[in-house]
């Protein structure tokens, strides 16, 4: 095999599971399922409430050293990972009738939204491409659609941390994940507010009393007062989520 050639055969596929399957593409498939393993999504994990397979992108590399990138077109410091190779492995992970939407971790993406997690949470699956390097040729961006997802405006050194971010999010929101389906219902983001302060005993820690109004047994003041101080730290301290068209 020359240099050119890609590898015909690496990592093919294996059928894909019933009920929400996600794929990662990486090139340290070492890295996973990592946290995904513990806690609730590594209980949900080994309940087959949802499936975990990882593709190691170099199989699909070129000639004896599986390589996977290129230097930049046009120059700049590092290397970008080439089209061929990654449209290749996205390919075989998820052939032409596969319905899971393919993402792409990040920086420049749409900042992940907890109304993008539940649409994710409600579907059949994700195709998760990790970039490494510089990033990845745009060119297979646009020729297999992918939809690049970012989950804060800072760098890491590879998606793979994002793609847990994304997957632990998601994973929590199927069904049966979560002992009490409730749990998730007033969480931050959920209704377009923080979410409010919570409080458990002892009834004083260090001259701090729990607000009188939460040992009232009046539910009505309850709510008021969660939603009124859940509406003053939304304010206080994210208030592009109360502008209009706000996050959630």
């Amino acid at each position: 095999m020359s240099d050119d050639d890609l590898a015909g055969d690496a990592g093919a596929a294996t059928p894909r599971p019933a009920g929400f399957a996600a794929t990662v593409l990486t090139l340290y498939p070492e890295m996973f399922p990592g946290p995904l393993g513990t806690s609730l999504s590594g209980r949900a994990l080994g309940d087959g409430r949802w499936s975990l397979e990882t593709v190691q992108i170099r199989d699909f590399g070129l000639g004896r050293h599986r390589a996977v990138d290129d230097t930049p077109a046009g120059g700049g410091a590092g290397m970008v990972m080439r089209p061929d190779v990654v449209a290749a492995a996205i390919d075989a992970a998820a052939p032409g009738d596969d319905p899971r939407p393919k993402l792409f971790m990040s920086p420049r993406g749409r900042p992940l939204s907890q109304a993008r997690v539940r649409e994710l949470a409600a579907g059949p699956g994700a195709v998760i491409l990790c970039g490494r390097f510089e990033g990845v040729d745009e060119r297979v961006i646009e020729a297999r659609g992918l939809e690049e997802v970012s989950i804060g405006d800072y760098i890491l050194s590879g998606g793979e941390l994002g793609a847990m971010v994304l997957l632990d999010a998601v994973v929590r929101l199927l069904p049966g994940v979560m002992g009490n389906a409730q749990s998730g219902v007033s969480e931050s983001f959920e209704g377009g507010l923080l979410e409010h302060p919570q409080y458990t005993r002892p009834p004083v820690f260090e001259g701090r009393a729990i607000p009188e109004v939460l040992t009232s047994g009046d539910h009505g003041a309850i709510a008021r007062w969660r939603r009124a101080r859940a509406e003053r730290l939304t304010a206080e301290r994210r208030p592009d989520l109360l502008a209009p068209g706000g996050k959630q």
